[in-house]
């Protein structure tokens, strides 16, 4: 019996996105970023200096850091700060992150600053880590948005959305926006950041069992780009009602 999903949804149907601006009264830029149940708090700060390898070069710098609070799954999970050891999956999760958000980025009209992508995740059910980029993305934009209405850049500096989305194979069907029981039970998991013009920034997949085939990636890819482009309708809708 073929697996109905969630809420009813279609194999590529995402789930309903909600966006809540400024939740972080301090950071330049904040978002509460929510696809399904999955929530994650996106902040965004400047700091007024870069990296030593960007010092005297008048280039910027994005970065990004990640962290699931305990409870944000169904048994707690120690804080990784306490116990002194930062798991592996938190650096590969992080520095996806910070490539997706770097691919879009004008570094000499940001200037010698640097913009830190906190992306905490509040509650998880699956694509946290696409959640963190699509939801980091905005908290950019909002910090990027606020110092170019400041002065202090000509104009904002991020050249396009970024928008990822989880892809796989369920089944033997080809399902988008993954949730945890579905990513649970997938033969082929995958990841697609891509721009807002339609470029690849990164895929990631992996075959859970069996190798897939090149056919099949073909049809996961397709998959993937047309919920992209879904996801970027929610974008563009969002930057019409503007960037306070």
């Amino acid at each position: 019996m073929t697996r109905i999903r969630a809420g009813g949804r279609k194999a590529g149907e995402i789930r309903e996105v909600r966006v809540s601006r400024g939740v972080q009264m301090h950071a330049e830029g904040s978002v509460l970023f929510e696809m399904g149940d999955t929530k994650v708090v996106c902040a965004a700060s400047v700091e007024e200096r870069v990296p030593p390898f960007l010092r005297g070069t008048g280039r910027g710098w994005v970065t990004a850091e990640y962290a699931m609070l305990p409870r944000a799954t169904n048994t707690r999970v120690a804080r990784e700060g306490r116990t002194g050891k930062v798991q592996g999956r938190t650096y590969e999760i992080q520095r996806l992150v910070g490539r997706a958000l770097r691919a879009v980025v004008d570094f000499e009209r940001l200037g010698e600053r640097t913009i830190t992508i906190d992306c905490d995740v509040l509650q998880a059910d699956g694509g946290t880590r696409t959640a963190s980029i699509n939801g980091g993305w905005i908290a950019l934009w909002l910090a990027c948005s606020r110092l170019a209405a400041a002065g202090s850049l000509p104009g904002i500096p991020v050249r396009e959305p970024v928008m990822a989305v989880s892809v796989g194979v369920v089944e033997g069907r080809v399902l988008v926006d993954l949730d945890y029981a579905e990513d649970s039970a997938a033969q082929v998991d995958m990841n697609v950041v891509m721009t807002g013009s339609g470029n690849l920034i990164e895929v990631q997949g992996t075959a859970e069992g069996e190798p897939f085939s090149r056919d099949r990636l073909d049809a996961m890819l397709r998959s993937a780009m047309r919920a992209g482009r879904e996801i970027l309708t929610t974008q563009k809708a969002w930057m019409r009602g503007g960037a306070g």
